[in-house]
């Protein structure tokens, strides 16, 4: 989940043939497999197509802008928050969640 294991799954894809599109698990991931792509000959998108998650700020910055998916960070917190605080308030009646966010799309040159 590092940019350094991104460069390196970025070696091996390389090595084995590379597909159409990837897409990484976060934005460190994706940032090191472009690098390494990069760095390989490997235009991104014409050759492959690059995606990321989490949308950090190194995303928009990076040499070919990197498309990732937003989540709603502020939303994530502050529902945590309440969930954990209503669970130490009322350990008894506390019930556990499964709550879903929408996460939004930012399209970037990494897929264009």
């Amino acid at each position: 989940m590092t940019a350094k294991a991104g460069e390196k799954a970025a070696g091996e894809l390389v090595a084995a043939g590379l597909p159409e599109a990837i897409f990484c698990a976060n934005d460190l991931l994706a940032l090191g497999v472009l690098r390494a792509l990069l760095r390989s000959g490997v235009r991104v998108p014409e050759d492959v197509v690059l995606m990321g998650y989490d949308d950090i700020d190194f995303a928009a910055a990076s040499t070919v802008s990197l498309t990732s998916m937003r989540q709603p960070t502020y939303q994530l917190g502050r529902i945590a928050t309440e969930l954990l605080l209503d669970e130490c308030d009322n350990p008894d009646t506390h019930a556990h969640q499964h709550i879903m966010f929408q996460p939004e799309l930012i399209a970037r040159e990494s897929t264009q």
